[in-house]
């Protein structure tokens, strides 16, 4: 995968942007940061390792560890009595590393657990909370790139794609038939149900294919 510098400043920016607590979301910077003179000047991060394959890719860790110590699981496994009082957010990249209670138990002074998805249903929030420990998500880092994969998805399957590319490629295709080439997406008419933030950038995008757009949504957009 390819990761731009924008891509990384956009995830450095948005992974703070939101607290999921109990009963309300609040900026990270008024609920993590709020007593700053308790923290070290550096606090330390617990990650899974730095991996552009399995784990945080090293441009993002290069931002990361602007403002964090960065202490990956192998480390901390081998170091744990030492490390477990200075640890103080985990960065939770793919599902990794996973949040149980004996992890929660062995980190006394954890303040947040940041997930780099938007989706935190991975998570035991009950758990996380009982311990006194927030959940931060990045919210809207993948709106565009899910908004293009459903356009891509959209456009792949009116006009055959799969389909055309597998005969186009077959040993055995001896002629191409016309009606392969699918349906005319230009003009059609595209139903969203939740015009949402994703929604209703697929939404701008079909404009550009003259779409009729209809939608469901609880408030009028």
């Amino acid at each position: 995968m390819n990761i731009t510098e924008t891509d990384c400043k956009t995830f450095y920016r948005s992974f703070g942007k939101c607290v999921l607590s109990n009963d309300r979301e609040l900026p990270l910077k008024h609920q993590l940061w709020e007593n700053q003179e308790t923290m070290n000047d550096q606090a330390h991060a617990l990650i899974s390792t730095v991996s552009d394959t399995h784990g945080i890719p090293a441009r993002f860790a290069e931002l990361i560890k602007k403002h964090f110590k960065i202490i990956c699981c192998e480390e901390f496994l081998k170091n744990e009595k030492e490390l477990a009082d200075k640890i103080q957010v985990i960065f939770e990249w793919e599902y990794c590393p996973t949040i149980n209670e004996k992890l929660l138990k062995s980190l006394p002074c954890l303040k947040a657990i940041v997930n780099h998805g938007v989706g935190v249903d991975h998570l035991d929030l009950s758990l996380i909370h009982s311990f006194g420990v927030k959940v931060a998500n990045t919210p809207h880092v993948v709106d565009n790139a899910t908004a293009e994969m459903g356009m891509t998805l959209m456009l792949a399957s009116a006009r055959n794609i799969l389909e055309g590319q597998q005969i186009s490629t077959s040993p055995d295709t001896k002629i191409y038939p016309l009606n392969w080439y699918g349906a005319e997406v230009t003009g059609a008419t595209l139903g969203i149900i939740g015009m949402g933030r994703i929604g209703y950038k697929v939404a701008q995008r079909a404009k550009g294919f003259d779409m009729k757009i209809l939608y469901h949504n609880r408030n009028r957009r």
